[in-house]
């Protein structure tokens, strides 16, 4: 059963103007679609073939001759679980989370400025986290397709700052890019969700 690039959650133009229906065509259809190529050709014929994406990402973690299909599979699941980080009119929170992020962080703009801090800071590509640690929450960021998941955390919420995700509508302000997913449209409620299951 081959690894399939699912459908975004919402219309390319549904993210503008912060994220235009170019740079989610680029995304989405390009690079998020070439991951999945790359995963299907590189687990062909093996066992792997019919894992799931999260069984690949562990079976493959930490394993030098199996680097190629972990960064794929780690980046189709990034990419995928990026997208419903997003959507149309997002930022607020919900009411759930935001005690939680009260309790382990100090505030809510206290962990805004951690999330942002990590994404700023991630030195070239890759990913700022919001995860769940056994039962507490933190920010961490992870170079190229590196995840949470891997590590044995749980993701609740994350911010692509790879270059594609916003050189279109940003070129090299990634603190733009930043700052218009936290405050414009970062899907808390998909958080809320992830922490909940």
């Amino acid at each position: 059963m081959a690894f399939e690039l699912p459908p975004l959650p919402y219309a390319y133009d549904a993210l503008a103007p912060y994220i235009s229906s170019e740079t989610l065509h680029l995304h989405h259809d390009k690079h998020h679609q070439t991951y999945v190529t790359n995963l299907n050709n590189l687990t062909k014929d093996t066992p792997l073939a019919n894992a799931s994406l999260e069984e690949v990402i562990k079976a493959s973690a930490g394993d030098a001759s199996k680097v190629g299909i972990f960064n794929n599979a780690a980046q189709v699941w990034n990419h995928t679980f990026f997208w419903q980080c997003l959507k149309k009119d997002g930022g607020k929170m919900p009411a759930a989370l935001e005690q939680r992020i009260v309790a382990d962080f100090g505030s809510v703009e206290k962990f805004k400025e951690e999330l942002t801090q990590a994404a700023l800071t991630q030195f070239g590509s890759g990913w700022a986290w919001l995860y769940l640690d056994g039962d507490k929450l933190k920010i961490g960021k992870t170079g190229n397709a590196d995840t949470p998941l891997a590590h044995g955390h749980k993701p609740l919420f994350t911010i692509d700052v790879w270059e594609h995700a916003y050189y279109v509508d940003f070129q090299n302000r990634r603190a733009d890019f930043v700052k218009a997913v936290i405050d414009n449209l970062a899907n808390w409620d998909f958080a809320a969700e992830q922490l909940a299951a």
